[in-house]
């Protein structure tokens, strides 16, 4: 008992039994065999309720975990279907990693802490992965964060902007909360079709609640201030220089998960 509960601490699993760990000395690979407890067993990948099985799926799957030191680790389990009432024949979830994901949540995680305070290069050197990857668990973690979050919540006071990304002039729309001091909205693009996609989300309710709006002299910016927040005052734009100093990856990352996250909403 006292060694499942080390394995479980060393690869940051719960709900889960560990049947047996197994090391390969010439990959330097440890491969753990776990299955999910009783009562996680049989569920939605997608939304969590209990249903009935389909079938058992394409076999076993792995799912890489934090490294061990040195050692990579993957834990390795079946991966057997079930039908879901609302999203139809899904694969079933596991406590130990996201539904669709090849890594642990903890591996998620701690690449998405390490994308906020270090460069992208490093992260790919550190945790041994590829340049892609590091934007696919940034933003399958910001949408997992911001499932039960309304980014638009109390929204009162805010700024819009664009800023130029890549080359040939490709342009994002930003909107941030002023109050919160948060980046809210990014979409590609810069004319009014564009901005006019921030105003849909937000409802003609909530945009009649919109007190102040910041922004440049920019007619597409002008015309749809005007004719979507007819209470809302054009203030001069505040935050122009903050949004240089992000890097372009970054918010080509959150310009992914935001269009993740609508698309689900």
């Amino acid at each position: 008992m006292r060694n499942v509960r080390v394995w479980a601490g060393l690869l940051g699993v719960e709900k889960t039994v560990i049947e047996r760990v197994e090391f390969d000395e010439d990959e330097g690979l440890l491969v753990a065999h776990v299955r999910p407890v009783r009562g996680q067993r049989r569920r939605c990948g997608m939304c969590g309720r209990r249903c009935p099985g389909y079938d058992q799926g394409e076999g076993r799957r792995h799912w890489r975990a934090l490294d061990l030191g040195t050692v990579r680790a993957v834990l390795e389990a079946d991966a057997p279907r079930v039908r879901c009432s609302e999203h139809g024949v899904a694969v079933a979830a596991v406590p130990w990693a996201r539904h669709g994901a090849g890594h642990t949540r903890y591996f998620d995680d701690q690449v998405a802490w390490l994308a906020v305070v270090c460069s992208k290069s490093a992260v790919m050197e550190l945790m041994r992965i590829a340049w892609r990857t590091v934007g696919a668990i940034i933003t399958r973690v910001a949408s997992d964060a911001m499932a039960g979050v309304d980014r638009f919540a109390g929204l009162r006071r805010i700024g819009i902007d664009e800023i130029s990304y890549k080359k040939g002039h490709r342009y994002l729309t930003v909107v941030v909360d002023h109050d919160s001091r948060k980046l809210i909205w990014a979409a590609p693009g810069r004319d009014t079709a564009t901005l006019g996609r921030f105003f849909d989300q937000l409802g003609p309710e909530r945009c009649k609640l919109i007190t102040h709006v910041s922004a440049d002299m920019a007619d597409w910016i002008a015309d749809v201030v005007a004719a979507r927040c007819p209470n809302a005052v054009r203030c001069a734009d505040a935050f122009y220089g903050d949004l240089r100093v992000m890097p372009t990856w970054r918010l080509s990352c959150l310009v992914a998960t935001l269009s993740a996250a609508q698309r689900s909403a």
